[in-house]
């Protein structure tokens, strides 16, 4: 859904870049209780989005409600899907929200076409369904329950603690498809959190939606990444980390260390340069010119320190590329007491 597709005769020349015609565009709102926001709100022209088949995430289609997102995680590597919009992927990305206004109604109608072969959806893989934005205008009630009244499995990826409003409409929804539900929890230490994750929920509030999505019978996993080099890989830190997930009555985790696409290195590099200058050279050395992925051997030393923490504190270990499987609403198994952590070889 681009800006230019949303045209009709009418036109303003004060409007963003991109915007200057308003066929699908209702109007754009900003009020107090959200201030330094904008959110676009739009008609979109289509809900179920296909996965490209050359990629590696193991779903085929994904549902995105909103497009930017208030998080303002500086990792985030959606943050190059706001360049298609005429805008940056930095503060515009952070403050200028896209709000897909009738995206449920539209996806029912996808959903009842003969062609559709109930495959998995998944929720959360670009932006974060239950960003702030959410609260006013509540798209995942009905998306929930357009893919439950469809047959359809889905799964959703969140750091935002309002998914607790729609417990009961999961467990619901979950007698029906297989729901597969996921909490990204990536800082354990609060100074650090605030800083790459401002507009997020603190990590205790997500620990404790872990909990409370645990005690209505879902199995959690959730997704201990980006690791980031030299700030959160250490065995100290992926042990302590482990130990609150594992508290919080978590399935399983999955693991990843920090990926840099395009559209996100300038914004995290920015962001390094002025709260770690003395990582720069090191980050640069790992994530060299276009580069995205951190080094083989890094994330071979990753795999080797991360996994025999993950096991010793009784939970399942998976990689990102595994991040999604079927799972149907059942209460995790019982599990014995995890032995204290081994001291993997250093890097």
């Amino acid at each position: 859904m681009r800006w230019q597709g949303q045209t009709i005769d009418d036109a303003d020349a004060a409007a963003l870049p991109g915007l200057e015609n308003r066929t699908g565009i209702v109007h754009s709102v900003t009020t107090p209780e959200f201030a330094g926001m904008t959110f676009h709100e739009v008609l979109a022209k289509s809900a179920l989005n296909r996965v490209p088949g050359g990629s590696r995430m193991p779903f085929s289609w994904t549902i995105n409600p909103y497009r930017g997102c208030s998080h303002s995680c500086v990792y985030c590597f959606a943050r190059g899907t706001h360049h298609y919009l005429d805008l940056d992927g930095g503060g515009d990305f952070d403050s200028q929200i896209v709000v897909k206004t009738n995206v449920a109604e539209v996806l029912q109608r996808e959903l009842r076409r003969g062609t559709w072969n109930h495959e998995t959806v998944a929720l959360g893989t670009n932006t974060d369904p239950y960003q702030r934005a959410e609260g006013r205008y509540r798209l995942m009630p009905d998306i929930i329950r357009a893919l439950a009244e469809s047959g359809t499995p889905f799964s959703i990826l969140t750091k935002g603690t309002l998914i607790r409003r729609d417990i009961p409409l999961l467990v619901e929804a979950a007698t029906s498809v297989p729901v597969d539900v996921q909490m990204s929890i990536a800082m354990y230490d609060d100074e650090l959190e605030h800083s790459i994750e401002p507009g997020t929920p603190s990590t205790q509030a997500r620990l404790d939606t872990v909990r409370a999505l645990t005690d209505a019978g879902f199995r959690v996993g959730v997704f201990l990444m980006p690791v980031l080099p030299h700030l959160t890989d250490s065995v100290e830190q992926i042990d302590q980390a482990l130990r609150r997930i594992k508290a919080s009555g978590a399935d399983h985790v999955i693991y990843g260390a920090l990926h840099l696409r395009a559209g996100v290195k300038p914004w995290f590099l920015q962001w390094l340069e002025r709260e770690h200058p003395e990582l720069m050279s090191s980050y640069r050395g790992l994530y060299p010119g276009a580069a995205a992925e951190a080094p083989r051997a890094y994330r071979q030393w990753l795999a080797k320190r991360i996994r025999p923490l993950i096991r010793a504190h009784g939970l399942e270990a998976r990689h990102s590329d595994d991040a999604y499987p079927e799972r149907t609403l059942t209460r995790p198994a019982v599990l014995t007491p995890p032995a204290p952590p081994p001291q993997p070889t250093l890097f």
